[in-house]
């Protein structure tokens, strides 16, 4: 299984899911059956690395953070089982750049393997980059859910490419 989660930047969120799910894989003896990687809808921070922030969250957590960021490559969708985007402006994007129906339906949202998410909320993980430090916490947590929701979902054998 082959998943990316893709935000904006790359230097944020979705770099934020890698970690997580990554750190989850190792913890459930999965890394030679489930690969991570992340990527940005947007170039202007392609080979910075995680935002400070981030990695300060995730040090705290006790979860690597490492890599750069990257741009989303139409190639990236014949390699790929599932993308994974942080919000409804990030799906769109991706929709729109996928050369077929096979590729679009590779396209969902993260949120929507959170558990705890209510009926009718809003499924974004919001952008903490201009806010302060409890928006990078808030992140994590909502990240941390849905990827293990997601990991949940792999094991029932739920996911295609699983």
């Amino acid at each position: 299984m082959r998943i990316s989660f893709v935000c904006l930047g790359n230097i944020c969120r979705s770099p934020t899911a890698e970690a997580v799910m990554r750190h989850l894989v190792a913890e459930a003896g999965l890394t030679d059956a489930i690969t991570v990687e992340s990527a940005g809808t947007g170039s202007w921070h392609v080979g910075h690395p995680p935002d400070a922030r981030s990695c300060e969250e995730a040090t705290r957590r006790g979860i690597e953070m490492a890599g750069t960021a990257r741009q989303f490559d139409a190639s990236d969708f014949a390699r790929l089982d599932l993308i994974l985007a942080m919000d409804q402006q990030n799906a769109t994007e991706l929709v729109a750049r996928a050369p077929d129906a096979g590729a679009r339906a590779k396209v969902r949202l993260l949120r929507e393997f959170d558990p705890a998410l209510r009926p009718g909320a809003d499924h974004a993980v919001p952008d903490p980059y201009y806010g302060g430090p409890e928006g990078f916490t808030d992140v994590f947590d909502m990240v941390e859910r849905a990827c293990r929701g997601l990991l949940d979902e792999y094991r029932a054998g739920r996911l295609a490419g699983a």
